[in-house]
């Protein structure tokens, strides 16, 4: 492996001052001797044996209490989502994107989709989690904000291959959220911050109580969050679009392409509108409307830059939307008899979250069957405004064009409103047989949402409202629309289009697990699992019934109907699958305390499983634990991974989408051999940031994904220096028959370069791409590999403690090979790379951090660095690269007299560090899914515990 040498001095600068954000599980083994007390069982993610300390074969990460204390965070995904080995996730309620209020975790950069984390398993207790709701549509991922940040004790991430352990999905790897268990009395927490701009301000708290019973424990837990939004406007990096505009944009007072006006007698002949037939035309400043007849020469000029230009991002929308969460959890245990306990948990959350985007454009084009009559009410140059019926004009056919943001309709507002609900019943068990610890467990859960779609615009009305006054009036309701001027609120209701979704996911999940041991060993006692779940999953997406029906009203356009409105069009999806698994573990520790081998330990493990929707698949994973000397540890995996294809995968119902992109064949495509016939004098639409129609579907002939991951590592704690641990990982991961769907910008620039995919592509005769169609299918390969490393010492000093850790993750290669239609394989390695919309693949990514634990009072600094990665080749906004950049965090603690409350108050993004500036994220000028536009931001913290 070659690593770029930009990255050492960066490297190096973390490490000087360094933090445990997170402790990586390397600690050294239990040593025995004479005299040496039996340390007890534990569990660790990764493996469903007890065994006598933590040490594992594969690299994994432990969150603590205290890590979680030093954070602050406001919700799971803003611990997990800080590790320099999560890639883009969903990870704000923004503007851009499809978050919509949902939180992911996506390890490895290896979600199918932006920001998706349907390659990572999220666990609770080592239990599945139910998807996500509250998208347009369900999701094939946990959100994390459907978890409650007070029941959380600890988290343990496994960077390794589990699909033999833990079934599907955990390709990339394994994210295990453990919750509280040990709690005699209450405990509560609040945090208050905002930003130095005085917005985003937010409120999070929880308060917990447990009691210890005689034979069993209760636990309660209620938790509360409360985030206000950011304006795009009050951010120098989303304030305006940077991708310079190449014609005027879209703006309320339109954009009017007209045949035949500048010849007509009645607007007259000034040179100026001979350039009509080419460009457009707008209203003047200031203009309330078009006179009638020849007084419209004073109403209109040609459209031109910079004097047109018109800013949406100042416009009252969203770079980060408000959102409100609330949680309730409890949990009781109860000995049955010495040797069996019950368990009863129930939780229940609920999430309503919002974002503000512009106004929908008004696209009246006549290649789209749109027309205004000659005698339409508002036509200036028609006969209802005093024109001869000679020389009135009617506007039609495939030149005909007006563009223009209806500001009278309102923003966009997109609204959801999610509830998430689980129990669980287990029972928990030893000396089955005499040797087995076993438990049972069944879980159920449910996410129901519903997404409203405001301020949309009613298209069947539309095109009412600009047709003749007698086919307005015998429309119920019809109010004339007057493009050319200013819009009534009348008119704006009749236009306006609200939808109403609802879409939810289900689980249910039956498991049941036992553990013992078989034999001693020569390393010790021979560890055997063995266990079998049952699994169900469904569900679905029911779109507003108007939303996703065809127009009986809209002219067909290539013999096809048109959607009667801009809400997002799809069909319903239903879906639903079950699956059998049946898995064996072993444990086996076979040399111990011999001279070069103070530790040799083998792990195996095999799972079946057996799925209603794509048959039966075995997965095995093997691992190797091997320490010559007390305090060097040697590991290595091999693991092969398993993802059947989600309900959405399988079932989604094609929907209507927009899709960020910029088209390659702009000013006919430069001779490009998929952009022939296109007119030189297309331009794409640069409205919001250049989105582009399309169509998304799901796919009933995918085939499973397989995958292989291979990691191997080593894990030094050196005697001579007490408190110091220093780990080093490489990972392999290979995805075949990949699951996923091209981006809008490997089709466009795919049909563009070679032909291939211009299938997909359907365009107007002016150029404009009409719809670009991406399905999902078993795409590609996937290999990913690159090194974890970690150092961590801790040690006493000044009359407290010095704990300071350094993690980083390099990112040697992210290398995707995608067949073509004509048999050659297009290669894509995205490590480096930052060129597409929301998905920015850094090489390097650290953090740091240095605590002082005082009796009384805590001082701690945590650094992130995300290094920097290519942008579009010579763009104007940062000349083709991302910067890296460096965030520092600072926290003050004090613990009151008594021990029982504290209180705390940090600064996050201590020096007000911008996210670095991206033409590939226009026009919100970032990458919302890897950085933060919130800036400096500050916080007060009080806990109590009595």
């Amino acid at each position: 492996m070659t690593m770029n040498r930009r990255w050492l001095p960066a490297a190096t600068a973390l490490a000087l001052v360094n933090g445990a954000l997170a402790q990586e599980v390397a600690q050294e083994a239990v040593r025995g001797g004479e005299g040496a007390a039996q340390p007890e069982v534990v569990r660790v993610t990764g493996s469903r044996i007890v065994r006598r300390d933590a040490d594992t074969a594969g690299p994994m990460l432990t969150m603590t209490k205290d890590d979680i204390k030093f954070a602050a965070p406001t919700s799971v995904g803003d611990m997990l989502q800080a590790m320099p080995s999560v890639g883009v996730s969903l990870n704000s309620n923004g503007t851009q994107g499809t978050a919509f209020g949902v939180s992911s975790v996506n390890l490895r950069y290896l979600g199918s989709a932006e920001g998706s984390g349907n390659r990572t398993l999220v666990l609770v207790d080592g239990h599945r989690w139910v998807s996500a709701a509250g998208g347009r549509g369900f999701r094939d991922f946990v959100d994390l904000n459907s978890i409650p940040l007070g029941i959380i004790d600890h988290i343990e991430v496994l960077k390794d291959g589990a699909s033999a352990i833990y079934g599907a999905d955990a390709i990339a790897g394994v994210v295990n959220i453990h919750t509280r268990r040990r709690l005699d009395g209450v405990e509560a927490d609040l945090r208050i911050g905002e930003t130095s701009r005085s917005d985003n301000r937010n409120v999070n708290g929880y308060v917990n109580w447990g009691r210890k019973l005689e034979h069993g424990t209760l636990f309660l837990s209620a938790s509360y969050n409360d985030s206000k939004p950011i304006l795009a406007a009050d951010r120098d990096t989303t304030r305006t679009a940077l991708a310079p505009l190449t014609a005027p944009p879209t703006s309320p007072r339109g954009l009017f392409v007209l045949p035949g006006l500048a010849n007509n007698k009645y607007f007259g002949t000034p040179a100026g509108f001979a350039q009509n037939a080419a460009g457009a035309i707008t209203l003047n400043s200031g203009a309330t409307g078009a006179g009638a007849g020849a007084l419209a020469d004073d109403a209109f000029h040609v459209a031109r830059l910079p004097d047109d230009y018109y800013n949406t991002q100042t416009q009252g929308i969203y770079s980060t939307g408000p959102s409100r969460r609330g949680g309730l959890f409890g949990r009781a245990t109860w000995a049955l008899n010495e040797d069996v306990t019950a368990k009863v948990e129930a939780m229940a959350s609920t999430r309503t979250s919002s974002q503000l985007f512009a106004p929908f454009p008004l696209g009246i084009r006549g290649g789209n069957g749109y027309s205004i009559s000659a005698d339409q009410a508002y036509n200036p140059f028609g006969t209802a405004n005093g024109v001869p019926q000679a020389n009135a004009l009617a506007f039609s056919g495939a030149a005909f064009r007006i563009q223009r943001v209806p500001v009278e309709v309102g923003n966009r507002d997109n609204r959801q409103d999610v509830t998430t609900s689980r129990l669980l019943l287990g029972l928990e068990g030893r000396n089955l047989l005499g040797e087995w610890n076993w438990d049972a467990t069944l879980t159920h859960g449910r996410s129901r949402a519903t997404f409203d779609a405001l301020n949309q615009l009613n298209l069947d009305n539309v095109y009412r409202a600009l047709a003749s006054p007698a086919a307005c009036a015998a429309a119920p309701g019809c109010v004339p629309l007057n493009v050319f001027g200013t819009i009534t609120p009348q008119m704006a209701d009749y236009i306006r289009y609200d939808a109403h979704d609802a879409n939810g996911t289900r689980q249910t999940d039956f498991s049941v697990n036992a553990t013992r041991t078989l034999m001693d060993l020569p390393g010790g006692e021979l560890g055997l699992a063995a266990g079998y779940e049952y699994r169900k999953e469904s569900a679905y997406d029911r779109p507003d019934a108007f939303a996703a029906s065809l127009s009986t009203v809209l002219p067909l356009v290539g013999g096809a109907p048109q959607s009667p409105t801009t809400a997002q069009s799809r069909d319903v999806t239903t879906g639903s699958y079950s699956l059998h698994e049946a898995y064996a573990e072993l444990s086996a520790p076979l040399l111990a305390g011999l001279p070069g081998i103070y530790r040799l330990e083998l792990d195996a493990a095999l799972r079946y499983s057996r799925y209603s929707t794509v048959g039966g698949k075995a997965t095995s994973k093997l691992g190797v634990l091997y320490k010559p000397v007390s305090t060097v540890l040697l590991r290595s995996t091999y693991a092969q991974g398993f993802r059947a294809p989600s309900i959405l995968e399988l079932y989604q119902g094609q929907r209507q989408t927009n899709f960020q992109t910029v088209d390659p064949c702009n000013g006919g495509g430069a001779g490009l051999p998929g952009c022939a016939g296109i007119p030189a004098s297309y331009q794409q639409s640069q409205y919001n940031g250049g989105l582009t129609r399309g169509v998304t579907a799901g796919n009933l002939g995918l085939r499973p994904e397989t995958a292989t991951t291979v990691s191997y590592g080593v894990a030094w704690t050196p005697d001579a220096l007490k408190g110091f641990t220093a780990t080093a990982d490489k990972f392999v991961i290979k995805v075949s028959d990949a699951i996923a769907a091209q981006t809008a910008t490997q089709i466009l620039q795919s049909c563009a370069r070679t032909g291939a995919f211009c299938d997909l592509v359907l365009r107007n005769p002016s150029g404009e791409v009409r719809q670009l169609t991406q399905a999902v299918v078993n795409l590609s390969r996937i290999e990913v590999a690159g090194v974890d490393a970690t150092l961590r010492y801790v040690f006493p000093f000044g009359g407290g403690k010095l704990d300071s850790a350094l993690d980083l993750s390099y990112l040697e290669k992210y290398r995707s090979a995608v067949p073509q239609p004509d048999g050659s394989v297009l290669i894509d390695d995205r490590a480096g790379k930052g060129d597409q919309p929301r998905s920015t693949f850094p090489r390097l990514k650290g953090q740091a951090s240095l605590r002082y634990l005082a009796p009384s009072y805590t001082v701690s600094w945590k650094g992130r660095y995300t290094g920097h990665s290519s942008d579009i080749a010579g763009n104007a906004v940062n000349g083709g690269t991302v910067s890296s950049v460096l965030i520092h965090d600072v926290q003050l603690g004090y613990t009151l007299p008594g021990g029982k409350t504290s209180v705390a108050f940090g600064i996050d993004n201590l020096f007000d560090k911008a996210p670095p500036l991206s033409a590939a994220n226009n026009p919100i000028n970032f990458d919302i899914y890897t950085y933060d536009v919130r800036g400096r931001y500050f916080y007060a913290k009080v806990s109590s515990r009595f």
